[in-house]
């Protein structure tokens, strides 16, 4: 593999623009296929298995008009003025029927109107759409229910009444919105007359509409804020949720710049790097986009590979330049001979480097859910182009800059200051460490496992209108409803109840008792038959809790209601399944919870193997997965802390907090996992070079010494790049972002930097033993490339080909 790696190294900077034109030709090719295919993304995280998906993909089945995505806008007027007056009515029914005039929209009062042509009072109130309650999470796919207190459309019966079916006595505090006598199908308005909150569906799932959708019924609402009436309208979260990249982000391409500089000493080396990253990025993320029309992209999983791609791309160039210079400037090796062997050596470290994240990466693909393999796959995509761009055309690019890599002025010094190059400030930490290595070991385990205690009062969740920053339409239409109408509008259940036994049918007084029933229970605000299918045998209703959808009492209602020995299902006979919101945030959590343990120990187990291979040692692997695991829970501490309890909201520019992500321990603990074995490799093996090349004695201190500054500098980008991601606007992203740099911190500046070199020092001659037989049974991966340098040194000897020295 060295040797290959050699000669490419060689070939691409000794025909760059075969290399370079490839690449370019590349990315030309992904920007087309974007061009030609659109970008397609959606907010919605399915999770397949779930009760709550397998009651959507049942009513997509035998009630396809009520599976359908759902969303809601809230239309107020200042404190002391009224909605309800005949110039604002007609606006917001102008904006509502414009909405409705939308592709992708059902219009209830036509849908009424087909259904009563040639069906039953029950089938017609079901297709009406009738009320849609609350405002549904971004692709929760949750279907349109009704609420009574409204009517769907001119003519439509009683609103205590759905299907012909009595409905629970209404004493809410809100009432149907009526514009020039005529019932606006779809909004209710608060019994203080400030608010009115219009809820929609869509024929299609979430997942399915056109990203111009969204934007177009927003354009359809906000245009009531134009014309003169003092109205605002704030779209919900499903409308308004899409992940970006603002210019925060741009702050940490220019630390990772900076500090480039600063490590490679020289402006024309440091922007390799860049120029490498950014091409990986482009291809890969573009490559993303391109495909979105024929896959399943949440809008996260673009984010996250450009996350990922710019860090690794930075340090996997960085490691590359960096073994390059120092060839040139301590062996006075041409720059054509140093980048082949820094191919062959650095770039081999840098394949096994980018396997590893790659195996972490697609590790993820047992936990079995669709969106986080999707995710995975891209991000592990990602990484891999990431390490054949390093691998060619950073070469390429090497070759068109020549000998021009390091300045005169950087060969002089390297030339007064001999072969050795020493690292004052290296040197000092690691003898302090190494000196004190009790006490800093202790000392960093304690302060880990104190900062990894909130993990236990960690919640997840997906978050919603409800954690948005106050200045958002999203957070600012999450508190309108619940200020105007209840917190429970905020998250409806739908509830699809069955009779049991095959030839059951679904009668009216069966259907108004369940009804009842619900209306009756603590927690209930009120619940609403919403139709039945057309074959009889199924009825949805509506749900309204009175507690928010992130609430433990919520939480329990939905248990309580799937049980199959409940109260309702046993005196009715029925099998009850509960979706919307609330139950699929629910189930999101429980299965990532499941599913969590196992994929740490997958991780724990590969990374043993893995490296028990590279380093052929029993303490090295031990060391380095405990320090993981450190890392990981201490970060995961932290993050509940900061996101969960609010702590130094204001300073990570956040108004409220709330549940971390369900999906982010998953996530995050399989890119720290290979991004610390990465830093990991490079540090110890330094040592280990060390320790078989005469070191023995101080093969800690002396491969620290080598490493640490590259590993640093790899470590300050990574976290750079990272941090840019913590004030970007979607919590998702700043809550991604701010895990990835903190473990990264925790994991190469305590970890890494200390505890291994106090561990390795402890353990002596006895980190690097292995027995016998199973020396002999593992293969030698030779990722340092310490057979090609032998090799190369026996086919050079004493006089180097022409090309192997730098010329005067």
């Amino acid at each position: 593999m060295s040797l290959f790696l050699y000669k490419l190294g060689k070939t691409a900077y000794g025909k760059p623009w075969y290399f370079i034109v490839c690449w370019i030709v590349i990315l030309g090719a992904v920007l087309a296929l974007l061009g030609v295919n659109g970008i397609k993304v959606s907010s919605e995280l399915k999770i397949e298995g779930t009760e709550s998906q397998k009651v959507l993909d049942q009513l997509a089945e035998k009630l396809p008009e009520a599976s359908g995505g759902q969303a809601s806008v809230v239309f107020r007027v200042p404190a002391g003025q009224r909605l309800d007056t005949p110039e604002r009515l007609t606006s917001i029914a102008k904006a509502v029927n414009d909405v409705y005039s939308l592709e992708y929209v059902i219009n209830p009062a036509e849908a009424y109107a087909q259904a009563a042509s040639g069906a039953n009072g029950a089938q017609a109130a079901a297709a009406s759409g009738g009320r849609q309650a609350g405002s549904n999470q971004a692709g929760s796919g949750q279907a349109g229910v009704s609420v009574p207190g409204a009517q769907s459309s001119p003519g439509a019966q009683d609103a205590s009444e759905v299907g012909g079916l009595q409905c629970a006595d209404m004493s809410a505090p809100f009432s149907p919105m009526i514009a020039g006598g005529v019932p606006v199908p779809g909004v209710i308005i608060s019994a203080d007359g400030t608010t009115a909150l219009f809820q929609f569906q869509f024929t299609v799932p979430q997942m399915s509409l056109p990203e111009s959708v969204p934007d177009t019924v927003i354009e359809a609402v906000t245009a009531v804020e134009k014309d003169g009436a003092g109205i605002e309208a704030l779209p919900s979260d499903s409308l308004t949720a899409k992940p970006s990249i603002g210019s925060t982000e741009g702050l940490g391409l220019i630390v990772a710049a900076v500090v480039l500089f600063l490590t490679l000493g020289s402006a024309l080396a440091a922007g390799l790097p860049l120029v490498v990253a950014l091409m990986g990025v482009g291809v890969s993320v573009g490559g993303a986009y391109a495909i979105s029309s024929f896959i399943s992209l949440s809008d996260i999983t673009p984010v996250l590979a450009l996350m990922i791609g710019l860090a690794v791309g930075i340090d996997y160039a960085l490691f590359i330049v960096n073994r390059q210079r120092r060839l040139i400037l301590d062996q006075g090796l041409s720059a054509r001979e140093a980048a082949g062997r820094a191919i062959g050596t650095a770039g081999n470290a840098v394949v096994f480097a980018g396997l590893t994240v790659i195996i972490a990466l697609c590790g993820m693909l047992v936990i079995g859910i669709a969106f986080l393999s999707t995710m995975a796959l891209i991000a592990a995509a990602t990484v891999l182009i990431d390490v054949l761009v390093a691998l060619t055309l950073l070469p390429a690019l090497l070759g068109l800059i020549g000998e021009r890599i390091c300045s005169a002025k950087a060969r002089s010094k390297a030339h007064a200051a001999g072969t050795e190059v020493r690292h004052g400030v290296a040197r000092g930490w690691v003898n302090g460490v190494v000196k004190y290595r009790g006490l800093v070991m202790i000392g960093l385990v304690v302060v880990l496992g104190a900062a990894a205690t909130p993990v236990a009062k960690m919640e997840l969740a997906i978050p919603s209108g409800a954690t948005a920053n106050q200045d958002t339409a999203a957070r600012q239409s999450y508190d309108a409803i619940t200020s105007g109408f209840g917190e429970g509008f905020n998250g409806p259940l739908l509830l699809v109840a069955e009779p049991r036994g095959a030839s059951a049918a679904v009668t009216p007084d069966w259907l108004t008792g369940i009804v009842q029933d619900l209306n009756a229970l603590d927690n209930v605000f009120v619940a609403t038959a919403a139709g039945i299918s057309k074959t009889g045998d199924t009825a949805i209703i509506s749900v309204i809790p009175k507690t928010g959808p992130t609430d433990a009492k919520t939480q329990r209602l939905v248990r309580d209601l799937r049980a199959s020995d409940s109260p309702i299902a046993q005196k009715y006979g029925a099998d009850i399944g509960v979706t919307g919101f609330t139950a699929i945030n629910i189930d999101m959590s429980a299965k990532l919870a499941q599913v969590f343990p196992i994929y740490v120990l997958t991780i724990v187990i590969l990374s043993l193997i893995i490296l028990l291979l590279v380093f052929r040692s029993i303490i090295v692997p031990i060391k380095a997965t405990v320090g993981f695991l450190l890392s990981v829970l201490a970060t995961f501490g932290i993050a509940t802390a900061v996101f969960q309890w609010g702590w130094l909201h204001s300073l990570f520019d956040f108004d409220t907090g709330g549940p971390l992500l369900s999906f982010l321990p998953i996530m995050v603990t399989g890119i720290l996992y290979g991004l610390a074995m990465d830093y990991q490799v490079f540090l110890v093996s330094s040592m280990r070079e060390s320790y078989v090349h005469g070191h023995e004695a101080d093969s800690v201190e002396h491969g620290y010494e080598q490493a640490s500054r590259v590993v640093v500098a790899a470590a300050v980008i990574m976290v750079s790049v990272f941090a840019g991601f913590i004030f970007a606007e979607d919590i998702m992203i700043k809550q991604i972002g701010f895990a990835l740099a903190l473990g990264i911190l925790i994991d190469a500046f305590l970890v890494r930097m200390a505890i291994v070199p106090a561990v390795m020092k402890t353990f002596g001659r006895l980190a690097w033993r292995l027995p016998k037989w199973l020396d002999r049974w593992l293969p030698n991966l030779d990722v340092e490339g310490d057979r090609l340098i032998s090799m190369l040194n026996r086919q050079n000897g004493a006089d180097a080909p022409a090309d192997a020295r730098r010329q005067p």
